[in-house]
């Protein structure tokens, strides 16, 4: 989407409770939020002991919340979505 995000601004993709993707979400719909998006924005990563938790990466999203793959994908309705600081938007250069 071209678009760029200061270092230090927060997040604009959060979990209402970050427990759920990997107690609800990956054992009883295999992780729905790593296909749902065509950015990766959502991906389920090993940590430490080798267990997937789900990583945002809020830096691939190309801010599609027309579509509101984030909120109507989301079986338990867990992702929440807001605008992110600083009024910049996406810079689609093919459209």
């Amino acid at each position: 989407s071209n678009t760029n995000h200061e270092h230090d601004q927060p997040a604009h993709l959060r979990l209402r409770d970050p427990k759920i993707p990997e107690l609800v979400n990956l054992p009883e719909y295999a992780g729905p939020e790593s296909r749902y998006c065509p950015a990766r924005v959502y991906e389920y990563v090993p940590d430490e002991k080798n267990q997937l938790k789900l990583q945002i990466n809020a830096q691939n999203c190309l801010h599609c919340k027309d579509f509101q793959a984030c909120d109507i994908k989301d079986p338990k309705q867990n992702i929440k979505w807001t605008v992110p600081e600083g009024g910049g938007g996406p810079g689609y250069s093919v459209m």
